[in-house]
């Protein structure tokens, strides 16, 4: 008896011990890491500069790895494509808005999915394509089916920027480049780090 009550206790720690590495990976990729992030991440705030200061985002370099510009003033910069040990492909960028109004983020960017329409605002829309391996991979969800990535921003005022993430999995090792897609924004093809 003893032996059956260890086994089904330590399934269930294993389980447990799972979807809690889950959630803290979802929460380290939403909170941008060790808190340093001056920038917010549900409402956005314009910048007096011209974007020359340096970025708290992790692995963030001064020329973007591409600049997508969309419908309605609206500039999505990607400044990192990272690839984690986890198995994940972790994107971070900026979404801007280069127009002279106030900008309601299209809804379109949340794509068409009822479980990523149903958690409000977000990129739950983009994809990565491995081109070579002929697959597509689509934001993650947790295991609520919260998209991971940046979520519940509804409008930027004319020249303010949000800083924003997607997290996806990873392609195999040997796909270094990818095409990423965001409804309303053209195509851009950059390659993964690490």
């Amino acid at each position: 008896m003893s032996m059956r009550f260890t086994g089904r206790r330590t399934a269930k720690g294993a389980a447990a011990l799972s979807v809690a590495a889950v959630l803290a990976l979802g929460a380290a990729g939403c909170g941008g890491g060790g808190g340093d992030d001056k920038k917010p991440h549900a409402s956005a705030s314009a910048t007096t500069s011209g974007g020359s200061n340096p970025s708290a985002q992790e692995g963030q370099s001064d020329d973007p790895l591409a600049e997508l510009r969309g419908s309605d003033g609206l500039t999505l910069r990607i400044t990192s494509a990272k690839r984690d040990s986890g198995g994940f492909v972790t994107v971070n960028g900026t979404l801007r808005n280069d127009g002279a109004k106030n900008v309601v983020i299209p809804s379109a960017l949340s794509g068409d999915e009822t479980e990523i329409i149903r958690n409000g605002r977000s990129l739950g829309g983009a994809t990565l394509v491995d081109s070579k391996g002929k697959k597509r991979y689509y934001v993650l969800r947790d295991t609520d089916g919260r998209p991971l990535t940046t979520t519940g921003f509804s409008g930027l005022k004319s020249g303010a920027e949000l800083a924003v993430f997607m997290q996806f999995p990873a392609p195999p090792a040997n796909t270094s480049e990818v095409d990423f897609q965001l409804p309303t924004f053209p195509t851009a093809t950059f390659k993964i780090s690490g």
